[in-house]
């Protein structure tokens, strides 16, 4: 099955919707919910359980459904990216790769693999759509309105509404070139938000170039997208391409855009909704506080305005949202799925990294844990250097464990088998103080001022250690043969079929079900 699957042109939230319910993955509630604590406490129960996608139908406040959980497990995010399985979200990656960090092809297969990308991009480019769904409806100036969107509140000490799901979009104001991200908007007046990025983003450095040149920022929010469109958003994109273009590699044919009705900016045609604003530079208003995926309310922050004076619709519009919280959560379940395919754009820019993983439990960005084939002394700290500033995600990861290629960097009982004896904190911890930091991370002692920590796992080689090394517990191959033979004449054949207690050595148990299938 070829990695980018060609889709209809039209492709959108609606398409994903009935794929779901064909599937029996979309849950249709038409009991009365309000969108104010109660929609978000249903669906995160849902979720939790491994449910199905939700659309509610009967949203108190207004006359629009609220689709929710559409990305709530692996197999729904695999799904809307066109694939089957989640492995082959790497092999996307190997194909992304070759954007992120090109190189001249020194065989005949690498040249290949460079004609097939590049005729990728030919395909993916973005189409213009003069009929677009999205102008079906138009409200300008007075009707403007944001009172009549279901905007969700998913905690109680939420400062209010927001929007949590719309692509922001703006525009370069030099170059022209789009970026596309994925912020948190909270309702200020019924025509105006606040929006909620990091000063890395690409929308922060629109609106720092904007007011250098003494303008407005334009700024679009389109609401209701299909998944994929989320998923290109939210993946590290070199900046002399554009999500749109991205987007269109993962679904194999360009997105249809349209250019907005009172702004110089192109959207996605078969959105649900599209509001159409303006950032005046400095202007700002008290944002939060929100509960946040930390599992904690975030404070309160000035951030920019947006004043909307336009709102396009389709007819009959269904909005989709989200939200955040201590995961899992539909956003660590995005975040895993780009984990995959970050892992070949990692090995690109660092070769030496055989693998890498960032767990859900540490928000899916605050604890990675890299393995390398490690040739020299010094190369741990030198790959979690790397590592840190490989990406814009990676530059808020707090905590880097390094540790060798034998050890599988998903499995958490080697992962501190091995940081419980292979470091001694003496030598092996290295600390970057004062280092560019995440907001909301409020364990910092200064907002956007934090360290960061790499702990070097590695077994010590060379002038890394003083004294001989411990040398690993292993049995001949031909013992742990012997033993799988005679395994059935022991009479513990019925052992087999037990799953392996990690709490008991449960390694021990896997290996020798390994070792029996192997004979």
């Amino acid at each position: 099955m070829p990695i980018f699957r060609p889709g209809p042109a039209s492709r959108d939230m609606r398409d994903f919707l009935s794929f779901l319910e064909e599937r029996g993955q979309l849950r249709r509630i038409s009991a009365e919910v309000n969108p104010d604590l109660e929609l978000a406490a249903i669906s995160d129960r849902v979720l939790a359980l491994g449910g199905p996608a939700l659309l509610f139908e009967n949203v108190i406040g207004s006359d629009m459904p609220v689709a929710i959980n559409l990305l709530g497990t692996m197999e729904r995010v695999v799904w809307s990216m066109g694939l089957d399985r989640e492995e082959q979200l790497e092999d996307l990656g190997k194909r992304l790769s070759l954007l992120q960090q090109p190189k001249p092809p020194k065989s005949l297969k690498e040249t290949q693999d460079f004609a097939g990308i590049f005729w990728d991009l030919l395909k993916a480019r973005p189409d213009i759509d003069l009929t677009p769904p999205c102008h079906q409806i138009i409200s300008k100036g007075d009707d403007v309105n944001l009172d009549t969107l279901p905007l969700i509140r998913p905690w109680p000490g939420d400062a209010g509404g927001v929007i949590t799901l719309g692509l922001v979009i703006t525009k370069d104001p030099e170059t022209g070139i789009p970026n596309v991200g994925v912020y948190r908007l909270q309702k200020q007046s019924p025509k105006t938000m606040t929006v909620h990025w990091l000063s890395v983003r690409g929308g922060a450095g629109h609106l720092r170039k904007a007011a250098l040149l003494g303008k407005k920022l334009e700024i679009a929010i389109a609401i209701g997208v299909h998944p994929i469109l989320v998923m290109a958003a939210a993946t590290p994109v070199p900046t002399q391409l554009s999500e749109w273009l991205f987007a269109g590699l993962y679904s194999g044919e360009g997105v249809r855009l349209t250019k907005c009705k009172t702004i110089d900016i192109q959207v996605p045609s078969h959105s649900e909704l599209i509001l159409e604003g303006t950032i005046t530079p400095g202007e700002t208003l008290s944002d939060g506080p929100f509960g946040d995926h930390m599992g904690f309310y975030g404070g309160k922050e000035d951030s920019p305005v947006i004043r909307f004076q336009c709102i396009t619709k389709r007819k009959d519009p269904i909005f989709l949202a989200t939200f955040s919280g201590r995961p899992p959560k539909e956003e660590a379940m995005l975040a895993i799925a780009l984990n995959r395919i970050y892992t070949p754009i990692l090995r690109q820019q660092i070769p030496e990294i055989v693998d890498f993983f960032l767990p859900m439990e540490a928000l899916s960005y605050k604890l990675a844990v890299i393995s390398i084939n490690k040739a020299y002394p010094g190369q741990a700290k030198r790959a979690a250097m790397a590592f840190w500033s490989a990406l814009p995600q990676f530059t808020y990861t707090k905590f880097v464990v390094v540790v060798d290629s034998t050890i599988n960097v998903r499995d958490p009982r080697q992962v501190v088998w091995v940081i419980s004896s292979q470091v001694d904190p003496q030598r092996d911890l290295f600390i970057l103080e004062n280092t560019p930091f995440d907001s909301l991370d409020f364990a910092s002692e200064s907002i956007g001022l934090g360290g960061r920590l790499a702990i070097d796992a590695t077994t010590k080689i060379g002038p890394e250690k003083k004294h001989s090394w411990g040398e690993v517990l292993k049995r001949p191959t031909d013992l742990e043969s012997k033993v799988t033979k005679r395994w059935d004449e022991l009479g513990l054949s019925d052992l087999e079929g037990k799953e392996a207690d990690p709490e008991l050595f449960g390694y021990v148990i896997e290996e020798l079900l390994r070792q029996k299938q192997l004979a």
